[in-house]
């Protein structure tokens, strides 16, 4: 690859019905505002050049992003009773929009509260993210909810997919040998790290994207020099 090839589903509305006790479903129905999904899309607008900064320019991420014209209809349940979009839930949009080979990493954006109704779906967190395998057609695959605006606003721009996406590619960099510090995207404080409140955990992102983590009397990441084996084609 030349770039990461990386795609933004974004999906402005959720009808589903899901567990509700014993026997009875409950029928959540949310719907985006304009302001939520604007701030979603500045931030992942952002998030190419922050991968960019944080690594001299050695990881290359080129985006775009399609808006599904359907609801997404169905969530998937995970071991802690809590419910997130996963590929197949949004089957139909990857197939069309992200077949296998043609995209690095896929992206959604999803309506998981209705701040208005104070209605939500549990979810183990603002976002998710996986390494690539068949199941999300040979790409990484992470989701990110709606949020308030000064949750956007209380990091480094494009930080919540960039962290997302971390955790796959991550996952990528392992299966090709190199050491990845314990908890991979989320083990800033593991190691030691504080956020800041201009650039958010950026300084911990920056040494695990260029491999000089400290873990165990040695320095663990994806060096640089994997990224650019990795736009050349020859990782």
């Amino acid at each position: 690859m030349s770039v990461w090839r990386a795609l933004l589903i974004v999906y402005p509305e959720l009808d589903v019905r899901l567990p509700h006790g014993r026997w009875r479903k409950r029928r959540f129905h949310h719907v985006a505002t304009d302001g939520e999904i604007r701030d979603a899309i500045e931030s992942f607008g952002a998030f190419p050049s922050l991968a960019a900064g944080l690594t001299s320019g050695a990881a290359l991420v080129e985006s775009h992003l399609v808006t599904s014209d359907a609801p997404l209809r169905s969530l998937s349940e995970d071991d802690h009773h809590c419910f997130w979009p996963s590929p197949h839930d949004t089957r139909r949009q990857i197939d069309q929009f992200a077949p296998a080979g043609t995209h690095d990493s896929i992206f959604v954006f999803w309506p998981q509260h209705d701040f208005a109704a104070e209605t939500t779906i549990p979810c183990r967190g603002w976002g998710l993210g996986m390494g690539a395998s068949e199941w999300s057609n040979d790409a990484t695959y992470a989701v990110v909810a709606n949020a308030p605006a000064r949750a956007w606003r209380g990091e480094a721009p494009g930080e919540v997919w960039l962290h997302e996406w971390l955790h796959g590619v991550c996952h990528h960099f392992a299966a090709q040998g190199h050491v990845m510090p314990a908890r991979d995207a989320d083990g800033a404080e593991v190691h030691g790290y504080a956020r800041s409140e201009a650039e958010g955990w950026s300084d911990y992102y920056r040494d695990l994207m260029s491999g000089k983590v400290e873990e165990d009397g040695r320095k663990v990441g994806i060096p640089l020099a994997a990224w650019a084996r990795e736009l050349e084609g020859t990782a």
